[in-house]
């Protein structure tokens, strides 16, 4: 049996809007659900956050975004010339908006029928993705974890429409953080799905462990956020000349 991955620690941070995991399936997963409604993929988040863990197949989205990042379906060719956003008022004509359809990361076709959805105090299996609503000062906490050991960065990627392609295909795939900012989406701007300004943070499972245990071992409440300017730079000057002495000895 898999061994779990211990995610209390995301506990301690009192979330206004509860994390929640991820998993991409092609079997039917056990001890849950299925979402008794048409949400799109991005909104799938918002109700997670809420219910009780669920799973959702295809007949569940009504974005058809969603599935096709999915590869449960193949594209529309009405949506990948490029002739809804001009429409919309997302991009100036079809050519701009026929770019983002070769930019955004799919799964492969036929490799996902099912994703299993769960907030984080009910997580009952190992996520693929851990998708964190936090305000910037929570945020910080987590980004500067997932680096701590590894000096490793984020990305902060996305296009206007298609937010889902960047909330969860891009991080999933390519195993990098992605920052997302709540009010610059079109689709989950328009469903009014959260507040604006939040950060929505993708954390894929090749992070998970590092950043769990450098929550566990770091300093969340840095001293110099509340220093001030001056202190601040007087600290800095002293490390600097800590350091120049060291290298005289």
């Amino acid at each position: 049996m898999e061994k779990r991955i211990d995610l209390s620690i995301f506990e301690k941070f009192d979330f206004e809007y509860q994390p929640v995991g991820i998993k991409f399936l092609l079997t039917k997963p056990d001890g849950m659900d299925q979402l008794d409604k048409e949400v799109a993929f991005c909104e799938m988040l918002k109700v997670a956050q809420t219910a009780e863990p669920f799973y959702t197949t295809l007949e569940n989205h009504e974005c058809m975004g969603g599935p096709i990042l999915m590869g449960m379906v193949e594209g529309d060719p009405i949506f990948k010339s490029g002739q809804v956003g001009p429409k919309l008022g997302v991009y100036e004509d079809p050519s701009a908006n026929r770019r983002i359809y070769h930019r955004m990361s799919k799964l492969e076709k036929g490799s996902v029928n099912y994703v299993a959805f769960s907030p984080l105090e009910k997580i009952a299996f190992n996520p693929d993705l851990l998708i964190v609503t936090a305000k910037p000062s929570q945020a910080e906490i987590v980004l500067r974890a997932a680096g701590y050991k590894t000096g490793a960065g984020w990305n902060a990627k996305g296009t206007s429409v298609l937010g889902c392609a960047w909330l969860y295909m891009y991080p999933y795939i390519h195993g990098e953080i992605n920052l997302m900012v709540t009010g610059l989406h079109h689709g989950m701007k328009a469903r009014k799905l959260f507040p604006e300004g939040l950060l929505l943070l993708s954390l894929p499972f090749d992070v998970l462990a590092d950043t769990i245990e450098s929550l566990k071992t770091m300093e969340w409440d840095l001293p110099q956020y509340h220093w001030g300017k001056e202190k601040h730079h007087e600290r800095m000057q002293e490390i600097v000349n800590e350091v120049k002495r060291d290298l005289q000895k």
